[in-house]
């Protein structure tokens, strides 16, 4: 459906022509000037909304009220007694809990940036972020506190502040909640942090002291997002908070007309801490006033459609994995989707069967959008007025430009592949503290470089067609095999390794290693243990193949590309 002559014009004056396949409704720029900052938003859907329900989780609910007061609590124990400053790191290592955006509203609020932990992190994992972005404050839930305690020491960390999974639930749930976790199902491991501070008494003491409101614009910075990087080590994407408003509105723009203030419901299984729940769930449906209901752990599977059942929900957002593993589940096709109007998938790409057996059993399409932690992270969308799968990423957002280029950095023609390239408002302002990366990053006009191959048709549709880099994306989430040949490379029994991505019915794709035995009485047992140790559950490698010898170039370069056949 054509978005008018203006549209039209614009397109052809700017080069857009996918302008012409916007829905009816949909802008070709956004106006982000229109908000200050994160913390503004913030504030506005506190006051606007303060009655309703803003987040549920373990059959609890904070109001919009609850979560202007608790946040406002905590921002003031970060400004006067933990004596942060406007640009100040704090670091959030938890699960979808209720503490979670009580925490980072604080942060936001205070001036601070956000530096969001994955909690499945190892400790060298956990060490290597913590250092790089300078955390001086950190809140961590105590399931992860074992981790914590065995690197503290080689951090900047000035205070740690932890919390239990049912602290902000009522009593006596969470007094039992709590006892549970910890005592029946014995989830949090013996750990030991001198003067750590339980987050309940952080915001009393807070509450006690004044809430100092902070002047913020775009340039200020928002969140350090940490994202896999080619050397092994992750690397932060510098999101300000005009690159954050930015998306908020692109996004909103895109899928406003299914909005509906004040009323929504959405389903947040999705980790907070990853940037297309962070910015799509957290940030824009508490700016439009939705209700918010956080799933900490979608991987049970039974108590996950079980919550679905408890109330009628309007907007779900996933991975392809997700929707597989719930389109699997006995009872998911009797939950009632009459209040479903729509479901995005990010993240990673959309199986063609996934979104057609969605659709048979939910009756709603499930909707595709393309995004990266370095463009806060909404790029592309497929139009809600034509959501059904099509096999590409969809259409460039309002105020985003995209060019496809060769390696010389000139565009190719249409069809033609070439290197996914991005400008817009929410492109990130750089890696923290990585010069050289952010030279090798950006284009000499500008353009962030994706690393993603991608193709354009005639009419503006644009598809993924390959990675550039050795990148493998195991349900969703970014593997960097450089990082996972240094974990294997330790082990004393391995002479060389290789790493490379291979397809997988779950997950999209798993990680595979190749290895040259030093010890020939190495096993796959031995090995993967060995990377449980010092890898997230999602980067340990699924398939372990042993070799005599891996192929090489001239100049003794393991090729990964022979290795993937």
């Amino acid at each position: 459906m054509a978005n008018g002559g203006a549209a039209a014009d614009d397109a052809a004056h700017a080069g857009r022509v996918w302008l012409r396949q916007y829905a009816s409704g949909v802008p070709a720029d956004i106006d982000s000037t229109v908000f200050p900052s994160l913390a503004a938003i913030i504030d506005r859907a506190c006051e606007r909304y303060r009655d309703l329900t803003a987040f549920e989780n373990l059959g609890a609910r904070l109001s919009y009220d609850d979560v202007d007061r608790l946040s406002q609590d905590f921002a003031s124990w970060l400004q006067n007694i933990a004596g942060l400053h406007p640009g100040d790191r704090v670091a959030v290592m938890m699960p979808n809990l209720l503490q979670y955006p009580v925490a980072v509203y604080g942060i936001l609020r205070a001036g601070l940036v956000v530096v969001n932990v994955n909690p499945l992190y190892t400790a060298r994992e956990l060490q290597h972020q913590l250092k790089d972005s300078g955390a001086r404050v950190i809140v961590v839930v105590e399931n992860c506190a074992a981790t914590l305690a065995q690197v503290i020491q080689h951090t900047a960390l000035e205070a740690v502040i932890t919390t239990q999974i049912g602290d902000l639930l009522p009593f006596p749930k969470s007094a039992l909640t709590n006892f549970v976790v910890k005592r029946v199902k014995k989830l949090v491991p013996p750990w030991r942090l001198p003067n750590c501070l339980p987050f309940r008494t952080v915001l009393a003491r807070g509450r006690a002291e004044p809430y100092h409101r902070v002047q913020l614009g775009h340039d200020d910075v928002a969140f350090l997002q940490y994202t896999g990087g080619t050397t092994g080590l992750s690397k932060g994407a510098t999101l300000s908070h005009g690159n954050m408003v930015a998306n908020l509105l692109q996004m909103q723009a895109w899928i406003g007309p299914k909005l509906d203030e004040g009323r929504d419901v959405v389903i947040t299984a999705l980790p907070l801490y990853h940037v297309f729940a962070l910015t799509v769930n957290v940030l824009l449906f508490t700016h439009i006033g939705a209700n918010n209901v956080l799933i900490t752990n979608p991987r049970d599977l039974d108590a996950f459609v079980a919550e679905l059942g408890r109330r009628p929900f309007t907007a779900f957002t996933g991975v392809n994995t997700l929707f597989n593993s719930l389109l699997n589940h006995p009872a998911f096709a009797k939950v009632d989707f009459s209040a479903l109007k729509f479901t995005v998938g990010g993240g990673a790409a959309v199986q063609q069967v996934v979104a057609e057996r969605w659709k048979a059993v939910t009756g709603v399409a499930l909707t595709e959008g393309y995004g990266l932690s370095e463009t806060s992270p909404g790029v592309c969308f497929t139009p809600l007025d034509r959501p059904d799968w099509n096999g590409t990423i969809g259409l460039p957002l309002p105020s985003t430009r995209v060019s496809i280029r060769d390696d010389d950095g000139r565009e190719v023609p249409t069809g033609t592949p070439g290197e996914l390239c991005v400008k817009g408002p929410q492109v990130m302002r750089g890696y923290w503290n990585k010069p050289d990366e952010n030279r090798q990053t950006f284009t000499a006009d500008g353009w962030f470089k994706t690393g993603d191959i991608a193709t354009v048709d005639a009419d503006g549709w644009f598809r993924i067609v390959d990675r550039k880099k050795d990148m493998i994306l195991v349900s969703g989430f970014n593997v960097y095999p450089n990082e996972i040949e240094n974990v294997v490379a330790l082990h004393p029994g391995v002479l060389e390794c290789a790493c490379v991505g291979v397809p997988d019915h779950k997950s999209g794709e798993a990680v595979k290693v190749f290895v040259v035995r030093r010890d020939p009485a190495l096993t796959q047992d031995a090995l993967r243990a060995h990377c449980q140790l010092h890898l997230t559950g999602y980067k340990v490698p699924k398939v372990y193949e042993f070799r005599d010898t891996l192929p090489k170039s001239a100049v003794g370069k393991i090729l990964r590309k022979e290795l993937r056949g």
